[in-house]
């Protein structure tokens, strides 16, 4: 009888732990911030590009301070396994991208946040030229950042993400650059009637918006990279970005046969023909 009992022991016991290793788990990075639209699709997107992978995972939110680059080297430090940011060669470098785009190209197109009462600076506006005197205000560890000085155009850094809109609404700064995917939901959030889109203007560059995974955690970049795969196979990864974003896209200030495009170069993007 002992013997018994002692087998059955045994045998849950190694039920127990076959379970706990069966469990994944992804420790995803989150910055600690307001959450947008963007970041509730983000995390949908992970968790559907996870199962479509055949990869059954406990995804485990560890907060981080709102500092992309200090984020990208904890994933190295094996503090977090996964991020998602705005690429750049330093930051494929820090982490493995995954490289699909996860905003189909809309994070490179900006629209321009201004005050009210600063819309007549920008009526004349139509090169890069024009736009140079104007001051724009961008993260301090942005890729956009350097984007935009190498473009010949002002930018003001700063660390403060929230802080940026308060100084374009106090007039301050002359406007702040925005994603497509982006704006309209911040614009929501802030809740300020002197903070507007230019309306038919905008800039635009080639770049991308990856899931980035620590280098310790190669087959979850692989896995990541056969879900995403799989999800644009199906039309799943258009149905979710769609129920996202379509109605922000349709509510931009922005007429086909008015709107003008500033596009920049961007030395900072380099893809090497490795997006599907």
């Amino acid at each position: 009888m002992k013997r018994l009992c002692s087998a059955i022991l045994v045998l849950l016991s190694l039920g127990y732990s076959l379970t706990t290793e069966a469990k994944n788990v992804v420790n995803l990075a989150i910055e600690q911030r307001p959450l947008y639209k963007r970041d509730y699709y983000l995390h949908e997107l992970l968790a559907a590009a996870l199962r479509a992978g055949n990869y059954q995972a406990e995804i485990n939110e560890v907060l981080v301070h709102p500092h992309q680059q200090r984020t990208l080297l904890m994933l190295d430090a094996k503090q977090a396994d996964i991020f998602w940011s705005m690429t750049s060669p330093e930051r494929e470098h820090l982490a493995i991208a995954v490289p699909v785009p996860l905003f189909k190209g809309y994070i490179g197109k900006r629209a321009l946040l201004t005050k009210r009462a600063f819309l007549p600076l920008f009526e004349s506006v139509k090169t890069k030229q024009d736009l140079a005197p104007l001051t724009a205000i961008q993260g301090h560890d942005w890729p956009d950042t350097k984007i935009l000085a190498q473009n010949g155009l002002t930018v003001r850094p700063l660390a403060n993400y929230q802080a940026m809109f308060s100084l374009v609404i106090r007039g301050r700064v002359d406007y702040f650059p925005r994603s497509f995917i982006e704006v309209i939901s911040e614009l929501e959030q802030v809740k300020s009637d002197e903070l507007v889109i230019v309306p038919n203007l905008y800039i635009s560059y080639p770049t991308a918006f990856y899931f980035f995974v620590s280098n310790h955690r190669p087959e979850l970049a692989e896995v990541l990279m056969k879900g995403l795969t799989t999800m644009k196979s199906t039309g799943e990864f258009e149905q979710l970005f769609a129920s996202y974003f379509a109605e922000d896209l349709a509510k931009l200030p922005f007429k086909e046969s008015e709107a003008r495009e500033i596009k920049l170069d961007n030395d900072y993007f380099q893809p090497q023909k490795k997006e599907p």
